[in-house]
């Protein structure tokens, strides 16, 4: 009997000429709605309990001139 033979794809997360780079999509906190391309931008933690986690879509970025976590 033959064994299955399974090859990993090369790279799934690089994005390809043909193919745009993935963006996250979820709610923008400043315009309060969905929006393609969140990032997220504060954290506030609590000593109990879940924390708070506020994302901001690209545009909302700009005009209130909000700097990524990861970025900081």
């Amino acid at each position: 009997m033959a064994e299955p033979s399974y090859t990993p794809p090369a790279q799934e997360d690089a994005a390809t000429p043909e193919e745009p780079q993935r963006r996250a999509f979820g709610w923008c906190a400043w315009h309060e709605g969905h929006a393609e391309g969140v990032r997220l931008i504060d954290v506030i933690e609590q000593g109990s309990g879940s924390g708070i986690t506020h994302f901001a879509c690209g545009p909302c970025r700009t005009i209130y001139g909000l700097v990524p976590f990861a970025d900081r």
